[in-house]
């Protein structure tokens, strides 16, 4: 699959990217810094070419990976115009508002995928994704003891994510409506919490029961 990833340049967009590469997708690194996009994109083993504007990022691919900070959501899908139309776009994007990252605050729309929906229209599918994953071990060849809430509100397109959360080595779980991306959103404030509380360095979730 030939996948973007807007805002590449990051811990969380490098960690995708890089195990995305390995199990055989093309991806692209986008981001609004070309020289940066083709630098990551050489960091990954790939050919300078591979590094983008988001925009043509957003346009060479099949689906798109959003893994910027919440402060660059909407500037971000707003300089991408209509690329995306007919496509799946999954958002990582968690809504921290430093510097109280341990306290839950969810946007006006509901959450930030809600947000990124209503952005980009009914012509693409967003899905939520990935915001429960520590950025830093999927940088590694680590195995990742955590697992993904996948939310949207197609089943074949959730399907998808979910079968890119296993070539990344993780395992994802259907959980239900976009409007559900709000407790994998809120629950990034509380794992940081746990962090801090607790001196653990990559808290998750995991689902049992199986």
């Amino acid at each position: 699959m030939k996948i973007a990833i807007l805002g590449g340049t990051g811990s969380l967009g490098k960690g995708l990217g890089s195990r995305w590469i390995k199990a055989g997708h093309e991806v692209f690194i986008g981001s609004r810094d070309l020289l940066k996009a083709k630098d990551i994109a050489v960091q990954l083993g790939l050919d300078s070419s591979s590094g983008m504007l988001n925009i043509d990022a957003a346009k060479s691919c099949e689906l798109a990976c959003l893994t910027v900070p919440f402060a660059h959501q909407e500037s971000t899908l707003l300089s991408i115009e209509n690329a995306l139309h007919n496509k799946i776009m999954v958002d990582a994007t968690v809504p921290l508002m430093p510097p109280k990252v341990m306290r839950v605050q969810l946007p006006e729309a509901g959450s930030a995928a809600l947000n990124a929906q209503s952005i980009l229209g009914e012509h693409t599918t967003v899905i939520s994704a990935f915001q429960n994953i520590s950025a830093e071990l999927l940088q590694t060849d680590a195995n990742i003891d955590c697992d993904v809430l996948v939310a949207g509100d197609l089943v074949d397109a959730r399907n998808t994510v979910i079968g890119l959360a296993s070539d990344a080595g993780l395992t994802g779980w259907h959980a239900g409506p976009l409007c559900n991306s709000v407790a994998a959103e809120a629950l990034t404030s509380i794992l940081i919490a746990i962090n801090k509380k607790h001196s653990l360095a990559h808290s998750g979730i995991k689902i049992t029961g199986h």
